[in-house]
C-alpha cells in the first residue's frame, strides 16, 4: 500500500528519484499516466493492467467514458527505476502537471502521485477543511 509524502526534486534529464518505500511497492516496471486534478498517476503494472480493464469494460456508448479512456490510456507511459532508482517523466506528462524542480510524490493507497510542489500545496490549503468536515455518509464506519 502507498503512503506517505516526499520531496525529491527533477533532474535536468527530467527523471526524479523514486523514495525506496514508493519504489519497493512498485515493482521492476509501473505506468505513469495523466491523472485528475493535474498530476501524474503513477501506478504498479498490474494495478494499471486492472484499471485498463475497469475502463475498457465501461460503455463506449458515453462520450464522456470514450474521451476518459483516450485520454488516461494514450497518455500511458511504462517505465522501468533505472540502478539508482530514477524514472523518466515524460515531457508530456511534465508539461500537463505543471512540473518544475520541486515535487512532491504522495502515497494514494494503490498508486502514487507526483504533483508540482506548490499545487500540492494549495490542495491541503483549499482541502484541509473539507477532510475534518468528512463524515459517515462518504466513508460508512469509519467515524
Amino acid at each position: 500500500m502507498f503512503t506517505g509524502t516526499f520531496e525529491p526534486k527533477l533532474d535536468d534529464k527530467g527523471r526524479v528519484f523514486l523514495p525506496a518505500k514508493i519504489r519497493e511497492d512498485m515493482g521492476e516496471q509501473l505506468v505513469l499516466t495523466k491523472g485528475q486534478d493535474r498530476c501524474i498517476y503513477v501506478y504498479p503494472v498490474e494495478t494499471f493492467n486492472e484499471r485498463a480493464q475497469s475502463i475498457i469494460s465501461a460503455p463506449t456508448s458515453s462520450k464522456q467514458v470514450r474521451n476518459w479512456r483516450r485520454v488516461f490510456m494514450a497518455s500511458a507511459f511504462q517505465e522501468a527505476p533505472d540502478r539508482q532508482g530514477r524514472i523518466s517523466l515524460p515531457a508530456e506528462l511534465r508539461s500537463y502537471a505543471g512540473l518544475g524542480r520541486q515535487l512532491t510524490v504522495i502515497g494514494v493507497g494503490d498508486h502514487a502521485e507526483i504533483w508540482n510542489s506548490e499545487a500540492w500545496e494549495e490542495v491541503l490549503t483549499v482541502e484541509d477543511d473539507s477532510f475534518s468536515d468528512t463524515n459517515e455518509e462518504i466513508f460508512p464506519g469509519m467515524f
